[in-house]
């Protein structure tokens, strides 16, 4: 079917082929069968071709590169997919002998009409520079193109390519920060979340961190309350500390830092999770401590959607509600646990109704804690036991019923719950151990039943820390282990030799024979570290004459008071880590992890984001006020606008001068870009005005009217709205209106003509031809537009017998003076001007390009804008032109 004549078997052939691929089969096989139609004229068949070749260019790199010069030819075909595709295609193949050539077409692409292909080109970007990164000053280049780009589809993916290529030059976000900013809501999906991420660590180097002061305020209070015991020199410390506080100035948002905030904020109602994640972490990191709470309820509408989205959402929730608890004490109910969750989501949901537990909702947190005790869960259960355990650690108020609750759980039928139960109460148990001697005996009776080896491990550490308060119990709980001691596990085994020492130490009577046999029995087990553990504490208690020094601080090594534990959150400090960043899920840095930044001390220059708005730049499509008033009120409402452009306006009119600072200077300003006698014809125009201001109320402003071009125009004039096309409208505007008729003559035309290729260089073989419309007067014909040739030869060698013929044109088309070059030398250019008359259609000019060598067939296709001149009439005349 690929090597039919019938572009519809093709087609329905590559179809089933994509197909196979969809579904992870291997077609491998079929990569020169299929790499023969990348030159198919079908479009459909062509777009497909170049799909598969994406998927195998790497592995089948040797065929792929005989069809590089199909790519190139697919880069300059009209159909923008086309384009974008072969583009993508040859970025996929990854040789480093293309390397300029990829280059090269990423160069041109990013130049495109199309945004679609500039966003293809932005994705070449980091393809090229994995392959070579010796490319990386060009590509930067490139980038800092494509940022300036004003379409929303190529904004995402260009800050991808700089987050890859170069994300420490921040100093290429400065002028596109407000441009970025403004097109977030418009900007695809992922391309937001990719945005955002980058502007979140842009803010935090560019601006002042906003809870500054609370902070500063937070460390102040620690050290007065731990120093105040402290001698004079330290309160002197406080007291200056206290003053530099006081002198220093409130804090002022700065303006772009709040434009962030502002224009990110209707992302949390996005539909995409992975957005509304990118937007609360930008809040967490970047807002006031009295603004971040927005957050709280869209990331808990995030926990109605799929188990994987809820995992990754509660990670981030966990770690909020460390150092952000009450944003999140409202939605308490949200976090209630499902017997339809899975176990992880489970967990982490109890680690967040653990950190917004607080003396107010301790209460309702337990009863929910009472019924998950009885899940068949067990690994749910262990969680929920440590929860308790956790709570009772930091609420003092329900230390008392934690422990009696865990107490119970210890006659449980299930073993793991009463072994993590006896693990949580020997945390407990450190805090206030005099008081709670019976819980200790009761644990001890445990010793029989319990066969866990953390449990029995922490029963034996327990009896054996406070052996003082179960004298009579703890020699008979080490003469069971003694029993059973080489069975044991050697967690356990290292808890029985701690425990014989103990004892050892401190009722040698009982224990003395026991202590020796349990340590003869570790000094032949097969554990090294049992073995060593044994030899140390022997020689450590048992006074020998070949004793060390150590052995009289024995008691102090061995019974000294044990801190007690601190039962802390795994999410403890991990939000040094961007939150919604992988590295943060997996609380390690991953590849290709970007360290959030400090917030800077001093506040960096904000100028630098300023952005200087050209004269010459205006918005397409904007149309001048016609109205009809005084020129004394137009030269007013001029002075009043005159401050919102930029300086350079002012300098950019050589006729400009002190003496014409008051009506004149709006005047020239606003008409020296268009016309060389613009401040000759403002201070006419103020010596009538100074003369005779009544009659100047009366006079009548004059409108500037396009007609299309042609021997005879119509009498029936079509509405001027119908005709002005952006680009003349805009060269227009800035025209000065007086009551003088001026000539098209005085007339220049826009400093930015925009150029159309005529033959590219890849396909001229070095000949690289451009036209423009001068938008002058064709002197030899008046009816022909003037077309402006720029010859560039780019080649190693001369090119000889450069001339423009005609080939097929539209009756009733003419062409006169074709340009002819004799001889164009390499590295150089030339300039012709030619005029065509187009009959006033927009149908294209086909030509023959010749040389001395070879034709190319080449074509000139005029905007309509192009094809008008300006004509000036009065008010009246106009409103009698349009009447027809």
């Amino acid at each position: 079917m690929l090597d039919s004549n019938k572009d519809s078997l093709k087609l329905e052939a590559m179809k089933r082929i994509v197909a196979m691929i969809a579904r992870g089969k291997n077609t491998s096989d079929l990569f020169p069968a299929v790499v023969k139609n990348v030159a198919c004229k079908n479009i459909e068949v062509k777009k497909l071709v170049y799909v598969y070749l994406v998927r195998y260019a790497e592995e089948q790199q040797d065929l792929a590169l005989l069809s590089i010069s199909t790519f190139q030819r697919g880069l300059k075909d009209p159909n923008q997919l086309i384009r974008a595709s072969a583009l993508r295609v040859l970025s996929s193949i990854r040789v480093t002998i293309i390397v300029p050539i990829m280059m090269l077409a990423i160069k041109e692409a990013a130049s495109d009409m199309s945004p679609y292909v500039r966003k293809t080109a932005a994705h070449a970007i980091p393809k090229l520079y994995s392959l070579d990164p010796e490319q990386k000053d060009q590509l930067i280049e490139v980038i800092e193109k494509l940022l300036a780009d004003k379409t929303t589809l190529v904004a995402g993916s260009v800050v991808m390519a700089f987050e890859e290529v170069c994300p420490e030059r921040i100093d290429l976000i400065h002028k596109n920060y407000r441009k970025l900013c403004n097109l977030l809501v418009d900007v695809e999906e992922w391309g937001q979340v990719v945005i955002i991420n980058m502007l979140t660590r842009y803010a935090r180097t560019q601006f002042l961190n906003p809870n500054l002061n609370e902070c500063l305020l937070e460390e102040g209070g620690e050290s007065t309350f731990y120093g105040s015991d402290a001698d004079q020199d330290e309160d002197e410390d406080e007291d200056k500390k206290d003053e530099a506080l006081s002198k220093r100035k409130p804090y002022v948002m700065d303006p772009d830092h709040r434009l962030l905030l502002r224009n990110t904020k209707p992302l949390l109602q996005s539909r995409n999770a992975a957005v509304v994640m990118a937007v609360a972490q930008l809040y967490f990191h970047l807002a006031p401590k009295a603004e971040v709470g927005v957050i709280a309820k869209a990331l808990v509408r995030l926990l109605r959607s799929h188990s994987e989205v809820q995992y990754v959402v509660l990670q981030n929730v966990a770690t909020m509600t460390i150092k952000r608890r009450g944003m999140f004490e409202p939605y308490l109910k949200s976090f209630y646990i499902r017997s339809t969750d899975p176990t992880q989501i489970k967990v982490l949901k109890l680690e967040v109704l653990t950190n917004l537990a607080s003396e107010t909702n301790i209460s309702t947190i337990l009863r929910e804690f009472q019924t998950y005790i009885k899940s068949m869960d067990k690994d749910f259960v262990a969680a929920t036991i440590q929860a308790i355990g956790r709570c009772a650690t930091h609420i003092g108020e329900v230390r008392d019923t934690c422990l009696n609750g865990l107490v119970q759980l210890l006659s449980n039928r299930d073993e793991l719950v009463v072994a993590e139960s006896v693990v949580v109460i020997k945390k407990l148990l450190q805090m206030q151990p005099e008081k709670h001697s019976d819980i200790i005996k009761h644990m001890a009776k445990l010793t029989d039943n319990i066969q866990v080896p953390m449990a029995r491990a922490s029963i034996l550490w327990l009896i054996g820390e406070y052996c003082e308060h179960v004298p009579k119990i703890a020699p008979d709980v080490l003469r069971k282990m003694a029993k059973t001691f080489t069975n044991e596990e050697d967690i356990v085994k290292l808890q029985i030799i701690n425990l014989a020492a103990k004892l050892y130490l401190t009722n040698s009577k009982q224990t003395k024979l026991l202590t020796q046999y349990v340590l003869n029995l570790a000094k032949y087990d097969q554990n090294y570290d049992i073995r060593d553990r044994a030899r140390f504490i022997r020689q450590l208690i048992v006074p020998t004459d070949k004793c060390g020094a150590l052995s009289k601080y024995a008691k102090k090594l061995i019974l000294a008071l044990k801190p007690a534990p601190i039962l802390e959150s795994p999410f403890k400090d991990r939000d040094h880590f961007q939150l919604g960043s992988l590295s943060h899920l997996l609380n390690t840095k991953a590849g290709g992890y970007q360290e959030l930044p400090d917030w800077p001390q001093d506040a960096p220059d904000p100028s630098v984001r300023n952005v200087e708005v050209k004269e010459s730049v205006r918005a397409v499509g904007t149309v001048p006020e016609w109205t009809k008033c005084s020129s004394r009120e137009k030269r007013k409402e001029k002075k009043v606008e005159k401050p919102f452009y930029s300086d350079s306006e002012g300098e950019s009119g050589p006729t400009e001068s002190a003496d014409s600072e008051s009506d004149s200077a709006s005047s020239s300003a606003s008409g020296s870009e268009q016309s060389g006698s613009g401040s000759e014809e403002s201070e006419e125009s103020e010596e009538r005005s100074d003369s005779d201001e009544e009659e100047e109320e009366e006079e009548e402003e004059y409108m500037s009217l396009d007609v299309l071009m042609g021997p005879t125009p119509s009498p029936q004039v079509t509405p001027v709205g119908n005709f002005l096309s952006s680009s003349l409208v805009t060269d227009l505007e800035g025209l000065s209106l007086t009551d003088t008729v001026l000539s098209p003559a005085t007339i220049s035309p826009s400093g930015s003509l925009k150029s159309y290729e005529l033959l590219h260089r890849i396909t001229g073989e070095g000949l690289w031809v451009e036209y423009c419309f001068s938008r002058q007067p064709f002197l030899p014909d008046p009816h022909m537009v003037a077309v402006q040739i720029q010859f560039t030869n780019s080649a190693a060698t001369e090119a000889k017998s450069l001339r423009l013929e005609e080939a097929k044109l539209q009756s009733g088309m003419r062409v006169k003076e074709f340009p002819e070059i004799e001889v164009l030398p390499a590295g150089e250019s030339a300039t012709v001007v030619m005029g065509v008359d187009f009959c006033d259609s927009t149908q294209a000019a086909n030509l023959q390009l010749c040389t001395h060598s070879r034709k190319f067939f080449v074509s000139i296709q005029p905007p309509v804008g192009e094809l008008m001149t300006p004509s000036f009439m009065t008010e009246n005349e106009f409103k009698k032109e349009q009447g027809k």
